[in-house]
């Protein structure tokens, strides 16, 4: 098992080498600490794998809960409010992770994660009343915020920035894992199965974790210098790291010198408050770009649409399937073409589809016959899941970690997160009430038009993040640009 997990980050290295074109930019990747950030930023992402099972555990359990084979009896309405809860712990959990990053550490956290997560999905599996199921999702709520939250952080300050994109963005491949292996396995399995799953999982990282060092960037904010060398140096291998460890210092120095609160300073220094905007924006363009509407209603739009092409159990599977073929893709390719080029592109392609399912379902409202075209929602969600995912299912979180600079970043990304709850709670909302007031199609309708809109701020607002240390990013966001590696090379 050991050598298994060994040989992933390697294969990791060799894939994303083979996509590098430049070869200096091969040049400037590799170093003796390259396969130990690949490994130990795969163990820290195994939460996310338990991440995207919760996120999608509600979707193909809930037929389930309804059914008279269910051992926890349930209306619709009380299988849907699981998904509700989840929510709400996720909102709860918030002050306690920007609190938890910051003063006991990203490590902490996230081994702190893996030990709630543990117990909720154990609460999950055994559980035999409702009221100890609803328990289980507000505490795995509480879970998988610290955790999104603490993981891209981690890696983000342990990672070079040659190829911090690709590593940063296996979260979300790993999360489009978890999605699918919950829609592959539940309608298959006894129910209490995805609960073991997770549960392995997250043991084998809270065992294999306890032994990885803290980030440098933590350790020199707690003024353990000495911890915070050796730290770096076990991420650089046997590279000189004098260079990057004064930039890291310096950088620290600078921030406690402007003798501000994080929450203050995100308000008044000009860097940050444009960094919290384009997060703002970034953060939302995600739940109203309908990633969690088809997600979450896959099987209503494709009976809705009155497809008789595919089994919607079997649609998910392979919409989910796709979602993670496209995110691996992105994740090998952010680093090469750059984060702007795959937003743009993807939130272009993304409106097209939603217009697509709009168009299909307003003329079927509209009385014309669709039966001999019903094939055409089941490729647009197809096309959408390698579309969506490929950009604005991956970057956003890429550009949240390096917009920030480290002192800020605790409170940065949570507020991130907390933007992305409220959007998905909103989302839903909205198409709920779009749907059964004026049809499905004024839902895509209205999303679409939210895509082209997202699109215009991309352009002009959010500016390109490759290749650049934090405080060149910093520069560029104050309006005073330094050259980056590429544009020194």
């Amino acid at each position: 098992m050991k050598l298994f997990l060994s040989l992933i980050p390697v294969f990791l290295l060799k894939l994303y080498h083979f996509t590098m074109i430049e070869k200096n930019e091969l040049k400037e990747t590799v170093s003796d600490g390259t396969v130990f950030q690949l490994f130990t930023a795969f163990i820290a992402t195994l939460l996310a794998v338990t991440d995207g099972m919760s996120y999608g555990w509600s979707a193909p359990m809930t037929p389930y809960f309804i059914s008279g084979e269910s051992h926890v009896k349930m209306t619709l309405q009380e299988a849907e409010r699981m998904e509700t809860w989840l929510m709400i712990g996720t909102i709860c959990a918030l002050p306690v992770t920007v609190f938890a990053v910051d003063k006991i550490g990203r490590k902490k956290t996230l081994l702190a994660s893996c030990v709630v997560l543990i117990l909720c999905w154990i609460m999950i599996a055994i559980g035999r009343r409702i009221e100890i199921l609803y328990a289980g999702r507000l505490l795995q709520g509480s879970g998988v915020n610290m955790a999104f939250v603490a993981a891209p952080m981690y890696i983000t300050e342990i990672t070079q920035k040659h190829f911090r994109g690709m590593i940063i963005s296996t979260v979300f491949v790993m999360m489009m894992f978890g999605v699918l292996l919950v829609y592959s396995t539940i309608p298959f399995v006894p129910h209490y199965v995805p609960s073991v799953i997770a549960v392995a999982l997250l043991s084998v990282q809270l065992v294999v974790f306890s032994f990885l060092p803290e980030t440098p960037y933590y350790l020199i904010k707690t003024k353990q210098y000495e911890e915070a060398r050796k730290s770096l140096q076990s991420f650089r291998g046997d590279c000189n790291i004098d260079k990057e460890f004064n930039e890291i210092l310096k950088e620290a120095e600078t921030h406690q010198k402007e003798n501000m609160s994080a929450i203050k300073g995100m308000f008044l220094v000009k860097s940050y408050r444009k960094a919290l905007i384009i997060v703002f924006f970034l953060t939302i363009c995600q739940p109203f770009g309908c990633m969690e509407i088809i997600l979450m209603n896959l099987h209503e739009i494709l009976n809705n649409a009155g497809s008789v092409y595919m089994d919607s159990k079997y649609a998910a599977i392979i919409f989910a399937s796709l979602m993670m073929v496209s995110a691996l893709a992105s994740s090998f390719t952010i680093d090469k073409f750059g984060r702007k080029f795959l937003l743009i592109t993807s939130t272009i392609l993304t409106g097209l589809c939603l217009l697509t399912l709009g168009v299909y379902f307003n003329l079927k409202t509209a009385g014309f016959d669709m039966e001999s075209v019903s094939w055409i929602p089941i490729v647009a969600v197809m096309v959408y899941a390698l579309v969506f995912k490929i950009g604005l299912g991956m970057v956003p979180i890429v550009v949240t970690t390096e917009v920030f600079t480290a002192n800020i970043r605790p409170l940065g990304m949570t507020l991130a997160d907390g933007f992305y709850v409220a959007a998905s709670i909103l989302s839903l909302e909205l198409f709920f009430n779009l749907k059964s007031t004026f049809g499905m199609h004024a839902a895509f309708y209205t999303f679409t038009l939210y895509a082209f809109v997202t699109l215009t701020f991309i352009i002009f607002w959010v500016p390109e993040t490759k290749g650049k240390s934090i405080e060149e990013i910093q520069d560029i966001l104050r309006g005073t640009k330094g050259p980056s590696l590429e544009e020194s090379n």
